[in-house]
């Protein structure tokens, strides 16, 4: 793996935490223009914010705070009947401009490093890969982060996060295929059980698409339109059967 360096942020809390407390790892993209803005933000006082893991575009990872203190990086979030997932999670934040400026492809070399950082955690806090989680699966209603071009079913291969197992050119043709009232309230339902936060869909109309899209940008990330349908709903069936 390549070199952890060091670069500590004074964006932590205390005191530490025990090690089988630590159930989940977000991932993130910074959203900001370059590495150092994103660098600094994450080292300064002000910010209050920060993760645990920096990834660079050249695909070096940086140690900002040590595992078992909590970093701040979920802020308001919710995952099954989990809430405020900072206490009980590894961030780990990827250099990538995000929706904002100008969203890009992640690099070879900076999945090369997820991979084997992923792995390393992944065996060290026995952690289930069904807590391998994109920022905007804990908070769809406030973020996009590590969205759609985030290789997911590439990391699914390595058994290093969920996945559907379905045949994606035999399911495409479900896609945009309306549901009937019944099957939309299932395909909701699904994505509680899988645990996406069930509250939210309750506010509005607007709520349940940034819902569903946050589902979307995870698992079905070729169409991104906040519409359930016929595609979606195998996919959220398959993925509570595993």
């Amino acid at each position: 793996m390549a070199k952890i360096n060091n670069n500590y942020s004074p964006n932590f809390s205390v005191p530490k935490r025990i090690k089988k407390n630590i159930k989940y790892i977000i991932l993130h993209y910074t959203g900001m223009i370059n590495e150092l803005s994103a660098i600094r933000k994450l080292c300064d006082y002000k910010s209050e914010v920060s993760a645990h893991y920096f990834i660079k575009e050249n695909g070096e990872i940086i140690n900002l705070i040590p595992d078992l203190y909590i970093a701040w990086h979920a802020g308001k979030s919710k995952w099954k009947k989990t809430s405020f997932l900072n206490k009980l999670s590894i961030g780990i934040e990827i250099q990538n401009p995000g929706h904002d400026y100008g969203y890009k492809r992640f690099s070879s070399k900076q999945m090369k490093s997820i991979k084997k950082l992923l792995k390393k955690l992944i065996k060290k806090y026995r952690i289930d890969i069904s807590n391998i989680l994109g920022h905007s699966d804990i908070a769809p209603d406030r973020k996009k982060d590590p969205g759609e071009k985030f290789p997911w079913k590439n990391l699914a291969k390595y058994n290093l996060a969920k996945w559907h197992n379905l045949d994606e050119k035999i399911i495409k043709t479900l896609r945009k295929k309306k549901l009937s009232k019944k099957d939309d309230k299932i395909f909701l339902q699904n994505l509680y059980l899988i645990g996406y936060n069930k509250s939210i869909q309750i506010k509005s109309h607007l709520s349940k698409k940034l819902l569903i899209t946050a589902f979307q940008r995870r698992f079905r990330q070729n169409l991104i339109n906040g519409k359930s349908d016929k595609e979606c709903l195998l996919i959220s069936k398959n993925l509570l059967k595993y």
